[in-house]
Order: C-alpha cells, then structure tokens, then sequence
C-alpha cells in the first residue's frame, strides 16, 4: 500500500511537469522568444496550481472519488493539450488564449491533486511524515520528467505523443485508485468504467497522433510536408512542391532551394574569396551543408571544421538522397569534421586559428539563440582568426529587419572588428544581410570559383551599396546580459506583420 502510494505521488508530479513544459515548448516553437514564452506558461501554471490547493479546502466528503475524477480530467485536458494547441494554431487566431485557458485549467487540477491525497492518507500516517514522503516524491516525479522530456520523450515521441502518453498515466493511476482505496469508494464499477473509457479515448489519441500532427502541420505549412521531427532541440520540417524543397526549423523558413544559391553563394564567396591563402575554414550552424558546400569549391582548403548544435540536422542532411543532392554530398566530404556543439562553448574552449569562419545560425528569435550574436560570442570567434583572415555573419533582413541588422553590425564594431555590411535579394526571403567583419581592411576579390549562378566579381562591390531605405541606423550594441537583439528582432517583425 504505501509503496503503491507513493509512487501515486511520483507519477501524477512527472505528469504535471509534463504538460507544463509541453506548453511552454509549443508556444517557444510556434510563436518565438523561448524565455518569455516559458516565464509567462510557468508563471501562469504556479499561479493556478495555487488556486487549486486554496479550492481543496471546499472539498469535503468523498476525497477519494474527487482525486479520481481530477485524475481523468487531467488525463484527458493534459493528453490532448499538444494536439489541441497545435490544431488551434493551425486553424485560428486564438492560439495565445487556447494556450493560457489550458495552462490555467491543467494548473488548478494539478495544484488540487496533492493536497486531496495529504488529506486521503493523513489517517495513516503522522502529519510530519505525510509532509515529508509526500513532497519527497513529488519532488522526485517532477525530477524525472525534467530529464525525460528533453532526452527521451521529444526525440522519440514527439510533443503531441508524449502529452498522451502522459494523460494515459494520469488515468492508469485514476484506475488504480479505484483498487487502492476501494475500501473508501461506494460506486467502485462506474468509476472503473470511466477510467477503461479515458484510457481507451486517450490510446485512440496515442494511435492517432501523427495524423493529428500530419492534419496542423499540413495548415501550417503551405507545400507537402515529406519529413517532420522533433529533436532535443528544434522543430525539423521539410516542404516539397514540385522541385522546390523548404526547411523550416522551429516553423521559421531556413532555405528554399530554388533559389538558396543566391543566399550561399552571397554568404561565402564575398569573403572567402577575398582571403590570399585559404586553409583552414570554419561553419559555425549551417548543418544543412549548403555553405560547406560552396566552401568546397575553394580547391587550396585544406580543412572545414562545422559546429552544429543538432545531429539530426546533420545526419538527416548527410543521409537523405534529395538533400544530399542538393549539398553535393559537402556533409561526406573527407576534408570536412563534423562536430555537434554548442558553438558558443566549444568556441570558448577551441585554440585553432583558421582563415575564414562563416556564422550561420537562425535568427535571432530567442535568448538561446541571440547569445550567439553578442559582443562576448563575437569577441570569442575573433579570437581565432588569423592575420589574413575574414568572418561573416547571416545578419536578418537590412529591409524588414534593419534595426536588427544594424544592431549585428553595431555589435561586431563593438567587438574590436572592422565591419563590412552587405545585402543580396533572395526570392525567398526578399532583401537578406550579412557582415563581413576581420582586423583588416577589405577588397573586394578579382575572381571567384567557376560556375556560381548568382555572383561575379564585377557584381560583388555593388552588393555593399544600401539604398536610403536601408541605410544604417545608430543601434546599441547586443551584449550577453541584456540581449536588446531579440527583443529589436520581435519588434521589427511585428511591425511588418501590422
């Protein structure tokens, strides 16, 4: 019994952990800015667990049978929480609130549970030792979900099965509380019967999960979804339409290849050319192998080095015929290592020296990514330069971003390097900017390598001209502490969109 009891405790803390970072983890993919996201989810979660433990109070006779139907509600509110957020943004406008009346809902059932059981047990046992089993194991629970979430339960079940998996749990324990403590139910066969009907409605939800993430994903998306994963760290998707494959990451467009050309051949050739001798390269992101690929082109490189933070991306770039058509096999290159990092450490950590490093990563949506635009990242990555050496950095758009834009470049300034902004129109995304940036000055090279379909040496100069409309604007520099990028990213964005 006390075994039993226990692991009562455990299983419905896990649960509760569960579908809060479920929500926190949508909301981050979906509508950005991860930290805000996760403050306002588990802020919001904390305060209606506290509304439930103050409305346990006016719980009275029937404490058992009341536990047992909270757990089926949970079960069925918590389970189809993933399902639910992801088809409310698919289909309407009302993702934010479907979002916080969930998160409020789940918060008062789960802030309700534990007190019911301390009050369902307290005849068994001293005060002081129901205190203490009790938050010892809900403490434990919550200990356990934590590590699963993220290295078992994402990678291998995804977002919207493993929110089922877990309200399964919750109405197993429903089921067996019904056993536990028959002696202390008086309708023991309907409350069963209602616990096989929740189990089977959450298993046919279990079953039917990848059509329900097939059915938002194919609103989301406008083109054929041929590939979606959720790995540790990002939302994976591939779109086809005819000839054109897309990937969005995390639902941000990253390329369409149709005209990713434009945006590789722009982000490498400028500066890489430019470099007398070229060994030694780094790709800091870029897990895709397109710039690798162009890199590749440099027959005197000796050797590339390409930092990603997720082996799937770069597994799933390496090992899928259509992309490894589209990377010309860059990612099985015997001159290139693949290590898969946070760049920011192993930049921090690493002692080479190399002649030209490509910065590569997303947007700046979020803190874990706008860390990687600061003063403190690029003071790191200079470090490794060497004395004919040049960086370039994928800097958002001059045009719908441009105090972003400006701000990178602002922030390399203020790093200790000479900055050499630069802009190119990709169909894709309209007007795109880089920085170039290096302890030297730059020239624009003579020559590049032979069959680019964009760039030429006659057309480089041109691409550092900025019209009126983007011209520079004074901006602060993006420091590690106070991170004004990604709040200046979201605000530039939600100007366009208004």
């Amino acid at each position: 019994m006390g075994i039993l009891l226990f692991l009562t405790v455990l299983l419905v803390a896990a649960c509760g952990l569960i579908y809060e970072l479920i929500a926190g983890t949508i909301a981050s993919y979906l509508v950005g800015d991860s930290v805000f996201q996760f403050s306002t989810v588990i802020g919001t979660y904390l305060f209606a667990m506290g509304i439930g433990s103050a409305l346990s109070r006016y719980l009275g006779k029937g404490l058992v049978q009341r536990f047992i139907w909270i757990e089926l509600m949970l079960g069925l509110v918590g389970g189809f929480s993933s399902a639910m957020l992801m088809l409310t943004f698919a289909f309407t406008q009302g993702f934010e609130l479907v979002l916080y009346v969930l998160v409020v809902v789940m918060g008062v059932l789960v802030g309700l549970e534990i007190p019911l059981l301390m009050r369902i047990v307290q005849d068994r046992y001293t005060f002081r030792d129901v205190i203490a089993h009790v938050l010892t194991f809900d403490y434990l629970g919550a200990l356990g979900a934590s590590l699963l979430f993220p290295i078992l339960l994402v990678p291998r079940l995804g977002l919207v099965r493993s929110a089922l998996f877990f309200g399964l749990i919750n109405a197993a324990v429903a089921l067996w509380t019904t056993y536990l403590f028959a002696r202390q139910l008086m309708e023991k066969r309907g409350l069963r019967l209602a616990c096989v009907m929740v189990i089977a409605i959450l298993s046919l939800g279990f079953a039917k999960a990848k059509q329900i993430t097939i059915t938002a994903e194919d609103n989301i998306y406008a083109d054929e979804i041929i590939f979606a994963r959720d790995t540790r760290y990002q939302h994976i998707v591939l779109t086809r339409f005819k000839d054109d494959l897309r990937l969005f990451l995390n639902s941000h467009l990253q390329f369409s290849s149709r005209d990713e050309y434009r945006y590789h051949e722009s982000l490498v050739h400028p500066g890489l050319a430019a470099v007398p001798v070229p060994r030694n390269v780094l790709v800091l992101g870029g897990g895709d192998g397109l710039a690798v690929r162009e890199i590749l082109k440099y027959p005197q490189v000796e050797k590339i080095t390409l930092v990603d933070l997720d082996p799937e991306m770069t597994k799933l770039f390496s090992t899928q015929p259509m992309l490894t058509d589209l990377n010309k096999k860059s990612l099985l290159d015997p001159r290139l290592q693949i290590i898969n990092a946070d760049a920011f450490p192993w930049v921090d950590k690493n002692t080479q020296s190399f002649d030209f490093i490509v910065i590569d990563f997303p947007d700046p949506t979020n803190y874990a990514l706008g860390k990687l635009y600061t003063t403190a990242f690029y003071r790191a990555v200079a470090r490794h330069l060497s004395a004919q050496g040049f960086l370039v950095v994928q800097s958002t758009s001059p045009m719908f971003a441009r105090d972003s834009f400006w701000c990178i470049a602002e922030t390399l300034r203020q790093a200790g390097l000479a900055t050499f902004p630069y802009h190119v129109y990709v169909p894709s995304f309209g007007e795109w900017g880089f920085v170039l940036a290096g302890t030297h000055d730059y020239l624009p090279p003579k020559s590049v390598p032979a069959g680019l379909k964009f760039l030429s040496p006659e057309g480089i100069p041109l691409l550092f001209d900025f019209p009126p409309d983007m011209a520079r604007l004074p901006m602060p520099a993006n420091r590690l502490n106070t991170q004004v990028l990604v709040r200046t990213y979201e605000k530039d964005w939600q100007d366009i969109s208004h």
